[in-house]
Parts: C-alpha cells; sequence; structure tokens
C-alpha cells in the first residue's frame, strides 16, 4: 500500500511559477511509474506529467510541455512538478498518482494522492 501526500499549491498571478511535492510512503518507491494529473471543476481529470521509476523518462501533456517539469528522488521518496509560465487555464486541483505502468490513462495508476489547488488569476 501507498500513501501519497501533496503539498505546494496555492495562489499565483499568470506568468508565474509554483513547485508541486508529491512524498510517498509505504511502497518501494524505486519501482514505481508516477504521474501529476489535474482536475478542473466540471471537468474530467486529465494527464499532466508521467516518469518512469527510474526517471529516466518523462512525458507531459502538450498544454504544459515546454512549461512544467516532472522530476523524482527516489532516495527521497518525492516527485515535482515545476510549473512555469503558469495560465488561468492551469488553474485545478493536482493529484499526484503511483502505478506499475509508466501510462498517461489515469485507470492506469492505483494510488492516488488527495490533492492540491492551484489557482492562477489573470
Amino acid at each position: 500500500q501507498v500513501q501519497l501526500v501533496e503539498s505546494g499549491g496555492g495562489l499565483v498571478q499568470a506568468g508565474g511559477s509554483l513547485r508541486l511535492s508529491c512524498a510517498a510512503s509505504g511502497g518501494t518507491f524505486s519501482s514505481i511509474a508516477m504521474g501529476w494529473f489535474r482536475q478542473a471543476p466540471g471537468k474530467e481529470r486529465e494527464f499532466v506529467a508521467r516518469i518512469s521509476p527510474s526517471g529516466a523518462l518523462t512525458g507531459y501533456a502538450d498544454s504544459v510541455k515546454g512549461r512544467f517539469t516532472i522530476s523524482r528522488d527516489n532516495a527521497k521518496n518525492t516527485m515535482n512538478l515545476q510549473m512555469n509560465s503558469l495560465k488561468p487555464e492551469d488553474t485545478a486541483v493536482y493529484y499526484c498518482a503511483a502505478g506499475l505502468a509508466y501510462s498517461t490513462s489515469p485507470d492506469r495508476y492505483d494510488y492516488w494522492g488527495l490533492g492540491t489547488q492551484v489557482t492562477v488569476s489573470s
């Protein structure tokens, strides 16, 4: 069983930056793929970024490519999402997720955090 806790959300102006963190416990962190997803009010949960167990592979949604950077520290059991050049349309609850599959589909992830709110004002 893996427990995930997100932190780092908040309110920021358009063009600003935030750094989200996800702390994991209860499993073998270095053996699991990780991802970030987000959900805006009235919308479905959508893929943001993913990272392979070793960190060698990363992937991004087209909407965030070039602005967001996903990383992980297997020694500290943490994953981060550096978000730059934020836009109002990035406003959502951001969730970290863990699973065996390096996937863009939320259905492939077994463990989820409770989420952290990111609000970008125009």
